[in-house]
Order: C-alpha cells, then sequence, then structure tokens
C-alpha cells in the first residue's frame, strides 16, 4: 500500500503499459482518474477496478480538454498527487525521409507537446500543495535507437530530456520528475514497431533483449508504484531502463 492515500492521473491509461500502471496504483491504494481517448476502454477498465477508479475521456492533443481532465481529477480525488504521462503512439519503420508530414505532426502532438499541456495544468497544483510525483513514458528508443524509427526515437529522446530539465527545475517545490524507457512489449503497439507480428520478427526483437521476453503492463506497474511512491523521495530526473539488458 504505497500509494495509500494519493491520487492520480494516468493518461492512456485504458490498455497496453497505462492499464498495468493504473491495476498497480489501484492495488498500492492509490485512487486513479484513467485519462484516455478511447472511453468504452476506460469506463470499462474503471468499472472492472471499482469506485477507487474514475474514466475520463480525453483527447490530450486537445488544450481544452487537458484543462478539463485536471479538473476532473481534483473533483473526483480531492488533488493530484501523482501524474503518469502514458499516453503515445509510434509508427511503421520506415525511413525517415518517407514519412508522412502528417504522421510526423501527430507524433509530435501526442509524444511531446502533451506533456507539455499537462504540466501546464497539473504542475501549479503540484505547486501549491508543495509536493508530487510526475512520470513520463520515453523508451529504449531514445536511448538506443532502432534503424527506421527516426522521428519516434527522437519523441522519446525528448521525453528523456524534458524529464530531466523539469526534475531540477521542480526539485525546490518539492516534485519528483522520473521516466520509465520500457523495451519493446505486450502491448497494442508491438506490431507497429516490428511493422508486421510474425514469428521470424518477434525473434529478431527477442535476440536483442538479453533476458529474453518483451516488457508487460506488469513490469511497467511495480516500477512505476516506486517511483511515484515515498520509497523514492530521493529519486529524481532518471530515465529508469525497464529493458531486460538491451541497453547495456
Amino acid at each position: 500500500m504505497r500509494l495509500d492515500g494519493k491520487s492520480a492521473i494516468v493518461t492512456g491509461g485504458a490498455s497496453g503499459f497505462g492499464a498495468g500502471i493504473v491495476r498497480r496504483f489501484v492495488a498500492e491504494g492509490a485512487r486513479v482518474l484513467i485519462a484516455d481517448i478511447n472511453a468504452d476502454a476506460a469506463n470499462e477498465l474503471a468499472a472492472e477496478l471499482g469506485e477507487e477508479v474514475g474514466a475520463a475521456s480525453v483527447d490530450i492533443t486537445d488544450t481544452s480538454d487537458v484543462e478539463w481532465m485536471a479538473t476532473t481529477a481534483v473533483e473526483f480525488a480531492g488533488g493530484i498527487d501523482i501524474l503518469v504521462n502514458n499516453a503515445g503512439i509510434g509508427h511503421t519503420p520506415e525511413s525517415m525521409e518517407a514519412l508522412d508530414e502528417e504522421l510526423f505532426d501527430r507524433l509530435y502532438e501526442v509524444n511531446i507537446k502533451s506533456i507539455y499541456r499537462t504540466a501546464r495544468q497539473v504542475v501549479p497544483l503540484m505547486k501549491k500543495a508543495g509536493s508530487g510525483a510526475i512520470l513520463n513514458m520515453a523508451s529504449t528508443a531514445g536511448v538506443s535507437p532502432r534503424p527506421n524509427l527516426t522521428w519516434y526515437n527522437a519523441s522519446k529522446g525528448w521525453v528523456i530530456t524534458a524529464t530531466r530539465s523539469m526534475a531540477i527545475e521542480l526539485a525546490d517545490c518539492g516534485i519528483r520528475v522520473n521516466a520509465l524507457n520500457p523495451v519493446a512489449g505486450e502491448t497494442p503497439l508491438l506490431k507497429t514497431f516490428m511493422g508486421e507480428d510474425t514469428p521470424e520478427i518477434r525473434a529478431k526483437f527477442l535476440a536483442s533483449i538479453p533476458v529474453g521476453r518483451f516488457s508487460t503492463p506488469d513490469d511497467m506497474g511495480a516500477a512505476a508504484a516506486f517511483l511515484c511512491s515515498d520509497d523514492a523521495s530521493m529519486i529524481t530526473g532518471v530515465a529508469l531502463e525497464i529493458d531486460g539488458g538491451r541497453c547495456i
């Protein structure tokens, strides 16, 4: 129960890594608002997990939606102790010059600018409270890039740099900021990164992960619960690799 009495927002919390984080936060005692563009999935997970979980249909590329999300979280849980910026998208492998500009702009809006938008709404509340924990979902792609995913890699590199910069700026406000760097995981995005899901392509990906398996939502939940808990009170500005040794 490391998060007992804490209130949290998890963006993109209805599926994949986000759902794993939501489940672990609830198990650790937190009250959680799932903010997801997929309202049906968010409501379904909230109903499954009980009254300590709320659901909000949120498009994190829409400033008014993000403002409403923060207000809703305060109304639902009485405040915001934890913000997890988990929502993100990828793109199928292709050469950097071939990626459609519309998709590039979407990557920017979801993977990068959403963190700016949530910070503008949540950081003032945390500053007023004198405490808080922010966790950004980065990736091993920002540390050890794979070819033909250049613009996705770059977006996650930005998340790592933003995390470190946020951490140093907010440290004297009592706010810690960290990131997770997962390796490819068993989530809906896996097929996107691989291009297609075949035994041969899976084997190629797994060969680059020394422990021999993909990451899971449970892995992310465990790491997120630690970094957002008081057990990690001396940890800020860290991009923790949850990668089975891939970046060694």
